[in-house]
């Protein structure tokens, strides 16, 4: 059933919510930047007891950030960012719920079966998230790497999901194009994602009130999660307050 899920996202050492198609080496867009480290936030998830949420490293400076958010609340938050099969177990030994990989799967723009293979035997599948964060174009949604700068030709189709799935225990797909414009969701990859996903799943990307929650959960079926980013009140938003959400995740399951 559809959940909120929370997240921490980490550029140059701060928690901020950028606008995610801006994100390249010299910097990005930033709708918010907080004077909280992550630490913080990670206790906050902990004392509300929220699941299944995810630090993302979004380039260099930010490794001490993510192992104090891990060591806050261990077991509580899957991280991202930089994830490769030399660090990965390095990363759930400090605490990490799960490690969340894009871009060392891929080889020269290509995704690498070897890579995926080799790295879900070594952390095991139970402890791996797939991130297929990508951007629209003429012919479906595309994998973007490299921080959402590179725009792979890997397709997210029903073949993709089916391949990939015994290799991981959920997916994580960020909108690139919505990323951080509170504009909405990206309905079609929501509804496309809801057709062809089996294990749980989380989309980030244009939420911009509580009522995207049950957006999702209709047009989903009930199938994908929901991260809400700059709309929060925690990182500056107006649309939503994280209470709501909490609230909202309760509901769920009371009445399921």
């Amino acid at each position: 059933m559809t959940a909120f899920r929370p997240c921490i996202d980490l550029h140059e050492g701060k928690v901020k919510q950028i606008v995610g198609s801006t994100l390249s080496d010299s910097g990005a867009d930033t709708n918010f930047e907080s004077e909280y480290t992550a630490a913080h936030y990670a206790d906050l998830y902990k004392k509300l007891n929220l699941q299944g949420g995810h630090v993302i490293s979004l380039g260099a400076n930010n490794q001490q950030a993510v192992l104090n958010a891990l060591s806050t609340y261990p077991k509580g938050l899957q991280v991202g960012g930089g994830i490769t099969i030399v660090n990965a177990q390095t990363y759930l030994d400090a605490g990490a719920s799960k490690v969340i990989v894009t871009s060392h799967l891929f080889e020269n723009d290509e995704l690498s079966w070897d890579r995926l293979s080799n790295l879900s035997s070594e952390v095991g599948a139970h402890n791996l998230v797939i991130d297929l964060s990508c951007r629209r174009t003429n012919t479906g949604w595309m994998v973007a790497t490299n921080r959402w700068q590179t725009t792979t030709d890997t397709l997210i189709d029903a073949q993709l999901i089916n391949q990939l799935q015994p290799y991981c225990a959920e997916f994580l797909i960020h909108s690139a194009d919505v990323e951080g414009l509170q504009a909405g969701i990206d309905r079609d990859l929501v509804s496309l994602l809801g057709q062809m996903v089996s294990i749980p799943t989380t989309y980030a990307g244009g939420a911009t009130s509580l009522n995207d929650l049950d957006l999702v959960k209709i047009i989903s079926e009930g199938k994908i999660d929901l991260t809400i980013g700059s709309a929060l009140d925690i990182f500056g938003g107006t649309g939503v307050a994280l209470n709501e959400c909490v609230e909202w995740n309760l509901n769920q399951r009371t009445s399921d």
